[in-house]
């Protein structure tokens, strides 16, 4: 029964969903992003370092009210799988606001800020519509669950089962 409702979920929202992609597209990885230590780095690179891991990217803002009420369940699938690599993407406005954001939450993982902010050319990019959104890259680098949003946690739990 369990399974099923999971199934009838994931159903649900892929198909309420834009589709799910498998890879990022050219200009997603071409993009550049600004590191805690303010130096840019390009999106492939912070895959790169991601390799051989399973990886969970939440793309967020300190501001976004959903970002922050789905905190503890992200600090629960953090606690939950110590074997996954998170990556944190804000789509906050300045730097300062972004740094301010991930130590007042507490986010721990690798952590980088978009220059153009949610409808610059990163978001659109990866098609963000919303945030908080979830991406799963596996082991191999394949983008498993391109899009998840705040709602859809049991989906991103099985997910994660699957790959691990």
């Amino acid at each position: 029964m369990k399974k099923t409702a999971i199934l009838i979920i994931a159903f649900v929202t892929f198909s309420c969903t834009n589709a799910q992609k498998t890879e990022f597209s050219k200009k997603a990885l071409t993009e550049t992003l600004l590191t805690t230590a303010g130096k840019q780095i390009s999106f492939k690179n912070i895959l790169k370092n991601q390799k051989g891991k399973t990886t969970v990217i939440e793309v967020w803002a300190s501001w976004c009210g959903d970002c922050v009420k789905a905190m503890p369940k992200m600090k629960e699938l953090q606690k939950n799988n110590k074997n996954v690599s998170f990556v944190f993407l804000s789509m906050d406005k300045t730097a300062d606001k972004w740094k301010d954001g991930i130590q007042k939450h507490e986010l721990q993982g690798d952590h980088y800020m978009a220059n153009d902010g949610m409808k610059g050319v990163f978001g659109q990019a990866i098609d963000l519509d919303w945030v908080p959104r979830y991406i799963i890259i596996d082991k191999t680098g394949k983008v498993v669950l391109y899009r998840a949003i705040e709602t859809d946690f049991a989906v991103i739990n099985e997910t994660l089962k699957q790959v691990q």
